[in-house]
């Protein structure tokens, strides 16, 4: 019921993703379907109809793929402080998310069932003359155990990568972890002496307070009441000795930060000597270079070459043009395999790849549009990098397949090969235009904060024009190189 309310009181763009989401997981089921109506109509060739459901395979990885970007980006699911207290933290967040996602990849299915059924003719009648009939099995019953595995096979994957991606985790160092659980022992066995009545003070994290002089006996008769009178003085004595620390610690985080922009209080810029500073002096403060760039680029360059090595295998043992002509689904493994780790090695090296454009464009003296927008993309390496990796896979794919097929004649991509590429550039595009509007919502404060030392809006608009020149000048031309090298083996 949460998810239900979450979904129906979303912003508009949320649910332009979600609809997004199943439109695609109503794509990549209709193509499974489809599969196992070419399975029932040739139950004589079930190579064939295996290798249909392995293809199948690269639509539902897109489908996957992006529901986890949409979901990731859903401001209704993200932990909020205050969200704790009404049963709301990270895991049951984590929940509904995956719930979310569920109720929208099963609309699309049940709308890819119904369209299948449509075309079988098992509704109204077969339409467009019963072209599609033959193909679909429509002389034959359809079993409901598969079909309905079939269908359950995008929600139930894409939930599950969502529950996975969207997990609990503490993001802080081990050591900062291992300092809290032994401030949290010291905690527990300074309360247990204080219980026993030997006063101690936990020392995890917290300076020692001042000491005070000793009191003086107290002469009065015991009435029973005065250790718990005591303790509860010495209770509130730490509770407002605690806050005059955080309150202490916060004051002097905002000293260091405004020192370190070059601020005031108020935010004014300001120079060393008390002069007004340059928009970009503060960038080096406001938007600091990650401590550790990304390591994939050895891994993916390794990937990427094995994939190049299998295609060329593939072309060496027979799988020529001549099999993948038509719905691409009688071609070698290999053809799919080698195409599978090129994506993989784009995807493992355009992090590293991305940062490397960072560093570039922001190396010999650069001035504050060129260290903003290297800045950026070197914090956002990572979120930006991986999807932009898979739409050159995607496009050096496609640019191979139409290589392919202009070799032996006009095109002859069949309508479910057509669906199938379309489905899967639909989902790499979106995906990439996903994560560029998540990096987008992350940028908001560092916005604001430039905004705030008065950086002007050109300067912004500016920087995000050099990210995009900088990124289609390096990815462009190693697509198209990437693209070549895996059509030169099935071409010759």
């Amino acid at each position: 019921m949460l998810a239900l309310r979450l979904t129906r009181g979303a912003h508009p763009a949320v649910q332009l993703r979600r609809l997004l989401v199943a439109v695609a997981s109503a794509g990549t089921g209709f193509l499974l379907l489809c599969t196992l109506g070419h399975a029932l109509g040739h139950p004589d060739t079930p190579g064939t109809s295996l290798l249909r459901l392995a293809w199948c395979l690269t639509p539902l990885a897109a489908t996957v793929h992006f529901a986890v970007a949409a979901a990731r980006t859903d401001p209704g699911t993200r932990p909020r402080s205050g969200l704790s207290a009404i049963g709301l933290g990270p895991a049951r967040l984590m929940a509904v998310s995956a719930t979310t996602t569920a109720l929208a990849t099963a609309l699309g299915s049940l709308l890819a069932l119904l369209v299948f059924l449509h075309l079988r003719g098992d509704l109204t009648g077969l339409p467009f003359d019963g072209a599609a009939a033959r193909s679909l099995a429509a002389d034959r019953p359809l079993p409901l155990p598969a079909t309905l595995t079939l269908l359950a096979l995008v929600p139930g994957v894409a939930s599950v990568a969502v529950a996975v991606v969207l997990r609990p985790r503490d993001l802080r160092p081990a050591a900062a972890r291992g300092a809290a659980r032994a401030g949290g022992r010291s905690g527990a066995r300074a309360s247990a002496t204080k219980a026993g009545g030997r006063p101690a003070r936990a020392a995890a994290g917290r300076r020692p307070a001042p000491t005070a002089p000793a009191p003086e006996p107290d002469t009065e008769p015991d009435t029973g009441h005065g250790a718990g009178h005591g303790a509860g003085v010495d209770a509130d004595l730490d509770a407002d000795l605690d806050a005059e620390l955080d309150a202490e610690l916060r004051a002097e985080l905002r000293t260091a930060a405004a020192s370190a922009a070059g601020t005031t209080a108020d935010g004014t810029p300001q120079g060393p000597g008390g002069a007004a500073r340059s928009p970009g002096a503060g960038i080096h403060a406001v938007v600091p270079a990650p401590k550790q760039p990304p390591t994939g680029l050895p891994w993916g360059i390794a990937v990427l070459a094995a994939g190049l090595a299998v295609e060329a295998y593939a072309s060496r043992t027979g799988s020529t043009a001549a099999s993948l002509t038509g719905a691409v689904t009688g071609s070698a493994p290999a053809v799919l395999a080698g195409w599978a780790l090129t994506a993989l090695g784009l995807a493992l090296a355009a992090p590293a790849l991305t940062h490397l454009t960072g560093l570039l464009v922001q190396a010999v003296r650069p001035g504050a549009l060129r260290l903003l927008a290297g800045r950026v993309l070197m914090a956002e390496a990572t979120r930006i990098g991986r999807p932009l990796g898979i739409v050159c896979a995607v496009v050096s794919a496609s640019y191979a397949m139409t290589a392919l097929y202009g070799g032996t004649g006009p095109l002859a991509f069949g309508p479910l090969t057509t669906l199938g590429t379309l489905l899967v550039a639909g989902c790499a595009c979106a995906t990439l235009l996903t994560a560029a509007a998540e990096a987008r919502h992350a940028r908001a404060e560092i916005t604001a904060a430039l905004l705030r030392l008065g950086a002007p809006a050109t300067l912004l608009r500016g920087a995000a024009a050099l990210r995009s020149g900088a990124l289609l000048a390096l990815f462009g031309p190693l697509t198209l190189v990437v693209a070549e090298l895996a059509a030169l083996p099935l071409t010759r």
